[in-house]
């Protein structure tokens, strides 16, 4: 039996570990290097007389009293995050840092003339934007916003439809034009694999069946460039198509179908200042356009 509790960093490291089922993972995360995660799980295992892993090619998995670990570390890092949450959102002052996420094309286009205005209103808030593929937990304050095309279900968090996006077939001119009723000899640039079931894909099929697939990519900014290099028809959203140099708009009898963006936020983070002030303009900046 271990002669104290361990240590909430300590816990910290091991939460990380389990998670990303590697130290270099963990290390990532948590700002450290892989050899440091290593000493510090270490230390851990000997602290508690416990191995807390098993190590194979595939990875670190938990073993019995890993397991035990993992549910009460979990439940202290909910403590944790639930306290410097409701600390954060009484912070009155219009100051710090503001975490938002989104999709690549949505940061680009559509959220950095709202951050640049923002930072002009509000010059002691930093606001720090990632545009990974990766999903960032509200509860984990890995993300202070989250705008994502899928609405939220969590009770925790507060989400409203932030803009309906709508979406076109777009084609670099000249190109494949007039395209045939059944898409026949049109080369396409649609979402990977992964992405298959977005509804502008199932679009894609039913309106030109005897298309073929050119390309894919999970990155939209990706479409939209390899659209303008010739490559093939791409359905875009439409601030991002019309942003883009060296492509154009195909006018069809019906366009692909629209998108409602959302945005989230966790309750705990309501009366935060910075968070409303920002949510606030971008309200108003994206309901205008």
């Amino acid at each position: 039996m271990p002669a104290a509790p361990p240590e909430w960093s300590d816990l910290r490291v091991f939460l990380a570990i389990a998670r990303a089922r590697s130290l270099g993972g963990a290390g990532r995360r948590l700002g450290q290097s892989q050899p440091t995660m290593g000493r510090r799980l270490r230390a851990l295992e000997e602290a508690v007389g416990a191995k807390l892993f098993q190590r194979s090619s595939s990875g670190f998995s938990l073993t019995d009293e890993g397991e035990i670990m993992l549910r009460h570390a979990e439940v202290m890092e909910a403590e944790a995050l639930a306290l410097a949450r409701e600390l954060t959102g009484r912070d009155g002052s219009l100051e710090g840092v503001l975490r938002l996420t989104c999709s690549d094309w949505f940061g680009r286009i559509m959220l950095a003339p709202v951050i640049a205005e923002f930072q002009r209103l509000s010059p002691a808030v930093v606001v720090e934007l990632l545009t990974d593929a990766r999903i960032y937990s509200l509860a984990r304050r890995e993300a202070d916003l989250v705008i994502r095309i899928a609405s939220f279900d969590e009770p925790e968090v507060i989400a409203r439809r932030l803009v309906t996006i709508g979406y076109g077939l777009y084609a670099k001119p000249g190109c494949w034009l007039p395209v045939a009723g059944d898409g026949a000899g049109c080369p396409l640039v649609v979402m990977d694999t992964g992405f298959g079931a977005m509804p502008d894909v199932a679009w894609l099929t039913r309106t030109f069946p005897k298309a073929h697939i050119a390309a894919r990519s999970n990155n939209r900014d990706v479409q939209a460039q390899l659209c303008a290099l010739g490559v093939g028809l791409a359905v875009l959203p439409i601030p991002l198509g019309d942003a883009t140099a060296g492509i154009e708009k195909v006018e069809l009898v019906s366009d692909p179908p629209s998108r409602d963006n959302w945005l989230g936020f966790h309750r705990d983070l309501r009366q935060l200042p910075r968070l409303r002030a920002f949510v606030d303009l971008l309200v108003a900046r994206l309901s205008s356009r």
